[in-house]
């Protein structure tokens, strides 16, 4: 496959999760910057590698083979991540772009040797899972900060944003992954939160709690 097919099998996968029935094409053309003509193009040979079904008017979807396909990009792009922030001592906010290159190595046989050198990692920087080998994901029992009560304590365990100035904020208020967090209070104006981190107090906005994800303890 080209590079560009293989980006958009990536960017239909990613809009699946989120969607009950097909992607649009509409959704597709924003997220890859394009003309949904272009995007209709596209779609069209990829349903002819029998990689997606598309009906007009019904959206598109991954068959098993594009699904396996996606995940196996995926898989690349984050262990890539893994290693540039572990190895290389890339920051989170710097690894996406880097790995958006990477990813696009053909060598089964590289990824692979590259997850065993990681150790088999099952998240990336940011707190998505790692498919493996077979494309299998395990799942996580996390939910968004915004969604938590006040009072409850629980940890930093990924970011639904993972765009550089989301990821620089973080920084900033010393959030990152496994980060200790209780809800002080939340404001109903506006429902921002003031968090206890470790020995200090911050005040979030609703966007930034409803971008962090976080489980119990």
């Amino acid at each position: 496959m080209t590079y560009s097919e293989e980006n958009y099998l990536k960017v239909i996968y990613h809009l699946s999760q989120n969607a009950n029935k097909g992607v649009t094409t509409n959704a597709i053309a924003n997220v890859m910057e394009s003309k949904p003509s272009s995007v209709t193009d596209m779609v069209q040979k990829l349903a002819d590698k029998e990689l997606v079904i598309y009906k007009k008017y019904q959206g598109v979807a991954l068959t098993d083979k594009g699904k396996f396909m996606a995940l196996m990009i995926v898989r690349k792009h984050r262990l890539w991540e893994v290693f540039l922030v572990e190895k290389l001592h890339f920051s989170w906010d710097e690894v996406h772009d880097v790995a958006e290159q990477l990813e696009h190595i053909k060598s089964e046989k590289l990824t692979d040797k590259l997850d065993e050198f990681l150790d088999f990692p099952t998240e990336d920087p940011h707190g998505d899972p790692i498919p493996d080998r077979n494309g299998k994901i395990a799942k996580t029992d996390k939910k968004l900060l915004s969604e938590m009560a006040i009072g409850r304590k629980m940890i930093c365990v990924g970011v639904k944003d993972s765009s550089p100035p989301f990821l620089q904020y973080l920084d900033k208020q010393q959030i990152a992954l496994g980060s200790a967090i209780e809800i002080i209070s939340k404001e109903d104006f506006d429902m921002s939160l003031t968090l206890r981190l470790g020995d200090k107090e911050v005040t979030v906005s609703n966007k930034i709690a409803a971008n962090l994800f976080v489980k119990t303890v």
